[in-house]
């Protein structure tokens, strides 16, 4: 992750684009980009949607990185570590959603008090 954000440094550095990069604007792109994601699944079937043929999964790898130079940048701004966060938000999520409690379920958290 730190080689990715020194790349993406360098390649806002030489095009003169960090004045473009404030946390509003990296949020609003990123959101952007995830929302390419979902247009490409939008009308798909459950079955479709796990076996992508060549050209959806191509476009659905390049919105992938996309999201992640976004989300890689808008981190890196406000000095939060992605992967610690990450780890952090699964621990949290460990206790809100127990395994013996959700298993199989898809419902949210506050449903199953």
């Amino acid at each position: 992750m730190k080689d990715l954000i020194k790349d993406l440094r360098e390649f806002a550095s030489e095009r003169d684009w960090e004045q473009f990069h404030s946390p509003k604007n990296l949020a609003m792109a990123l959101s952007v980009e995830v929302a390419e994601i979902v247009e490409i699944f939008q009308w798909l079937t459950q079955e479709e949607s796990r076996n992508l043929d060549f050209k959806k999964r191509e476009r659905v790898k390049e919105e992938i990185g996309d999201v992640l130079i976004f989300l890689a940048n808008l981190a890196e701004k406000l000095g939060i570590d992605p992967v610690k966060a990450a780890k952090e938000k699964l621990k949290m999520n460990r206790k809100k959603y127990p395994a013996e409690l959700v298993k199989g379920k898809a419902n949210k958290y506050t449903e199953y008090e």
